[in-house]
């Protein structure tokens, strides 16, 4: 039974390590990046598509990303979901293909970013903590029916405890990896 808590809620919690890094990925950090635009989708046709599955991106120099939709009715479109994200690029576009040129981040921006990293970081622990939260609630309510003694919820809220500090410790490694890639000049 607590095995089973346990398991569940480590499984959950590397999800949220998982969730968490795709958000950081999506945070540049002056470098172009095709996994800047994972979050940007495009109305294909009264379909919300993401823009990846009608566009090929590709960077072909370290300060551009080069977006080549399949359907050249999409640029616009775009163009115009880029500029509604909170990525602060000004897309150019051929009549062929979108290029995004990835600006050098000031001091000011690199700030931003950094509390944005950090927002998110407390997002995931948020996250951990209700896990936890509901681990512990599956073993109390254990215990009130029975199922298992005193002493065995206490072992096993420790166990959802440690579990818990490591994950929380996995979200501030990544953090402070992420802070020092957006200093790095």
């Amino acid at each position: 039974m607590q095995l089973e808590i346990h398991k569940e809620a480590e499984q959950k919690m590397k999800k949220t390590i998982a969730v968490y890094k795709e958000e950081l990925q999506a945070i540049r950090a002056g470098r172009a990046n095709p996994a800047l635009l994972e979050r940007i989708t495009v109305d294909y046709y009264g379909q919300i598509t993401p823009l990846k599955q009608v566009a090929s991106i590709t960077a072909p120099e370290p300060r551009l990303l080069v977006i080549q939709p399949w359907d050249s009715k999409l640029i616009p479109l775009i163009e115009k979901e880029i500029l509604k994200s909170d990525l602060g690029l000004n897309p150019s576009n051929d009549g062929k293909v979108i290029r995004l040129l990835i600006p050098q981040l000031t001091e000011e921006r690199r700030k931003e970013l950094i509390k944005l990293v950090k927002k998110s970081a407390e997002n995931a622990k948020v996250a951990i903590r209700n896990t936890r939260r509901e681990a512990v609630d599956k073993i109390k309510k254990a215990e009130k029916e029975k199922e298992i003694s005193e002493d065995d919820r206490k072992l096993a809220e420790e166990e959802i405890q440690k579990i818990t500090d490591k994950f929380i410790g996995e979200i501030d490694e990544i953090t402070k990896q992420k802070e020092d890639e957006l200093l790095e000049i």
